[in-house]
């Protein structure tokens, strides 16, 4: 351990007895976040709601700097800082609300959310394993931390926190640039803006552009599903380096492009399996259970037999295909079927209509303009999270000092 830092207890230098309802307060409507609205410090601000509607586990007040920290199941990560609530923010008692008093709010929730900590704290659960471990308040406060004086984890928690804006900023700069896409679909194949000066006629989706024609979405591109080698075999794994898309990849990231997959398997395994390939900027949609889960894959790829990978080509683009899918998701969920979980057949979606159109040449260029910008910050948003996954625990630990990367995290962000 470096010279400069000293070992505290997490009780020495924050505090774990905060506030809750029923304790001098009396607000008549809160905002209500759980455990399951929480994941790696990002969350979406709830709606309000009375205090007679919020569930019984709606108990604990947060304040700002306050960091909250899912004592059930650790090792899923349903952790955030909090900066600036409203004062009626109010957390489920499966949270530890920690207020620290002698430690940088920031660097204090960079050390409890290292990888390192977080394996640590879940191996310390209490009760089974595969269901729902748990850890005490109380257990959380004896953890032990290597703390520097408080300009240097100001200085430590200002870069990490610089890579972490940049991540968040990339994330909404994509939001904005998806709905722009979106729009602009609608414009061009829903309005048909481009083309009100011209004549229409009629078709199985109502009026449509002379010269355009609707098709089913099976005669127009190609639809391929997948398959999973054995588990169990690992011959069909071991030096896997066919990226092998399942649907939690995909709603994991909930991104438009994907880059990599969690999973991957060889060629034997791929022989052996209905798994198929396909090309690079094809649109995966998960096709069971979570419907309608999409993203578009960077590398050649195959999937698990969750899925309908559709093949964009010289008639309807990936750009196109993306949007009709996501303006079609309820459509498409209302042709599923199945008594244990929801699935939609591949024949049912191929006899989908979709718009074939004329003279798009602008809508092409516009929506790929989108789409690589979205791309590039997907991208980049990668190698921040390399950056600060690398950083993090040598920063925290004292392993490296900040002046080491400073350049090289000022130049990223």
């Amino acid at each position: 351990m470096p010279n400069n830092r000293k070992t505290y207890k997490l009780s020495e230098v924050a505090n774990t007895n905060v506030s809750s309802i029923g304790k001098g307060t009396s607000f008549d409507e809160i905002l209500y976040l759980d455990t399951g609205s929480v994941t790696e410090g990002r969350f979406d601000i709830p709606a309000k709601i009375s205090v007679s509607e919020a569930p019984s586990r709606a108990k604990r007040i947060v304040k700002h700097n306050d960091l909250i920290y899912s004592t059930v199941r650790p090792n899923q990560k349903h952790y955030a800082l909090i900066k600036e609530p409203e004062e009626n923010l109010i957390v489920s008692t499966g949270f530890c609300v920690i207020s620290p008093t002698k430690v940088d709010s920031d660097f204090l929730y960079y050390c409890l959310t290292t990888e390192e900590m977080t394996t640590y704290i879940h191996t310390i659960a209490e009760g089974s394993t595969t269901t729902y471990p748990s850890i005490k308040p109380s257990v959380l406060e004896e953890l032990e931390l290597s703390l520097p004086p408080l300009k240097e984890q100001t200085q430590i928690a200002k870069i990490l926190s610089a890579i972490d804006y940049k991540i968040e900023n990339n994330l909404a700069i994509n939001k904005t640039l998806e709905d722009m896409a979106m729009a602009l679909y609608k414009h061009w194949f829903v309005d048909f803006g481009p083309f009100q000066e011209g004549e229409f006629v009629d078709s199985e989706l109502g009026l449509i552009p002379e010269g355009w024609e609707v098709r089913k979405i099976g005669d127009v591109i190609d639809t391929i599903g997948g398959g999973t080698p054995k588990t169990a075999e690992t011959s069909y794994w071991e030096n896997g380096d066919i990226l092998w898309y399942s649907p939690t990849d995909l709603t994991r990231d909930n991104a438009m492009f994907s880059l990599d997959s969690s999973k991957k398997i060889n060629e034997l395994g791929l022989s052996k399996s209905s798994a198929k390939l396909f090309p690079p900027y094809s649109l995966l949609m998960s096709s069971r259970a979570t419907i309608g889960a999409l993203t578009i894959n960077t590398i050649q790829a195959s999937t698990n037999q969750g899925f309908i990978t559709m093949i964009p080509n010289d008639k309807i683009s990936v750009y196109q295909l993306y949007s009709w899918t996501l303006h079609n998701l309820d459509l498409i969920i209302s042709k599923a079927n199945g008594s244990t979980f929801k699935e939609i057949s591949k024949t049912n979606f191929r006899n989908l209509d979709i718009a074939v159109g004329e003279n798009i040449g602008l809508f092409l260029k516009e929506s790929k303009d989108i789409f690589d910008k979205v791309e590039n910050n997907i991208k980049e948003n990668q190698s921040l999270t390399k950056l600060r996954d690398t950083l993090l625990p040598k920063l925290i630990s004292g392993e490296v000092r900040l002046k080491e990367f400073r350049d090289q995290v000022e130049h990223l962000v």
